[in-house]
């Protein structure tokens, strides 16, 4: 049986791990800590599966290997929620919508009553919004736990202390991957929880600003994710500007957030080279699979698809890179 070990137990070395699982593999997994936790940047994702959306900024690659995602996280057996995504401005930011409608595909334009329909607790507060229909979301920390027990029943081993590697080795350590990967720098990402058991929604909703876009995921029991700064820095502190904004943008969008329990406030890092896409690189016996960006859930079956192909089918991934160290 051939053996493999993978250092890192974010969303990237779990489906990393997945993968190799697939084809026969024994399989060893590393990581500081034993279960899926903060110390993963993955843990504070939004978990929106929205290639269309995130075309607006994104690369074409993005966008089409994004497609593949929910149904690879659906044959995992985690839940996935394909309702699609909603987008919307405020009448101030009228142009912020037209701008996104003209940089991404896969949408249909509401009015005001066709948005009631699908989200009554926005009714009366949109004109206008964009139904991006081809969108899903997942509760990532529900993912990465369901991954976790999987992979640990499917006979992966989880070590806490680095051993002796046997095999292949995919280090996918994301941000702290810096000693090997030096061109890699960290995005700083911060979210907040709210618990918002008054509101009701069942996608996730985009709320476009010129300073401060918003996205709100809905999780179960009536918690809400919000998300995203963008911040060029490793720094992981949590900002009290941030959380302002974060909470100003979903009062905005519904003033019953100026009621709710705030439950959590997070931050990381977020890998990611000069181009913003993800890289394969293969030293020796060392395969890197890192550079998720914004798009851990989005793109880490993809890559690790990729990965796992380099190493047994000998194929170039899209996302290689040639050795430079």
């Amino acid at each position: 049986m051939t053996r493999a070990t993978v250092i890192g137990a974010g969303v990237a070395g779990l489906c990393v791990a997945t993968e190799l699982v697939a084809r026969g593999c024994a399989v060893t997994v590393f990581d500081p800590v034993l279960q899926p936790g903060p110390h993963h940047c993955s843990w504070w994702a939004g978990g929106m599966l929205a290639p269309f959306c995130e075309g607006e900024t994104a690369e074409e690659p993005v966008v089409r290997l994004g497609q593949q995602a929910a149904r690879w996280w659906e044959r995992q057996g985690v839940g996935v929620t394909q309702r699609g995504t909603v987008v919307v401005a405020l009448n101030r930011d009228r142009r912020e919508l037209d701008r996104f409608a003209r940089r991404i595909e896969g949408h249909t334009l509401l009015d005001g009553s066709a948005l009631a329909a699908l989200e009554p607790d926005l009714s009366g507060r949109f004109d206008r919004a964009l139904h991006v229909t081809a969108e899903a979301h997942l509760d990532p920390r529900a993912a990465l736990r369901h991954l976790r027990t999987r992979l640990e029943r499917d006979g992966v081993t989880f070590i806490a202390e680095p051993g002796h590697a046997d095999g292949l080795t995919f280090d996918c350590r994301g941000h702290a991957a810096r000693d090997a990967l030096p061109d890699l720098r960290g995005v700083k990402g911060e979210m907040v929880v709210l618990r918002a058991p008054d509101i009701r929604l069942t996608r996730p909703v985009r709320l476009l600003h010129p300073r401060f876009p918003l996205y709100v995921v809905p999780r179960a029991d009536g918690h809400f994710m919000l998300g995203a700064t963008q911040i060029e820095s490793d720094d992981r502190r949590r900002r009290v500007r941030s959380v302002l904004e974060l909470l100003s943008a979903a009062y905005a969008l519904h003033p019953a957030f100026g009621e709710a329990e705030l439950v959590e406030i997070g931050a990381d890092a977020r890998p990611a080279f000069p181009d913003n896409l993800p890289r394969i690189v293969r030293r020796g016996e060392t395969i890197h699979v890192n550079g998720l960006f914004r798009h851990g859930f989005l793109l880490a079956p993809a890559l690790a698809r990729m990965a796992t192909e380099l190493a047994f089918d000998h194929s170039k991934p899209e996302f290689y890179y040639a050795d430079h160290g």
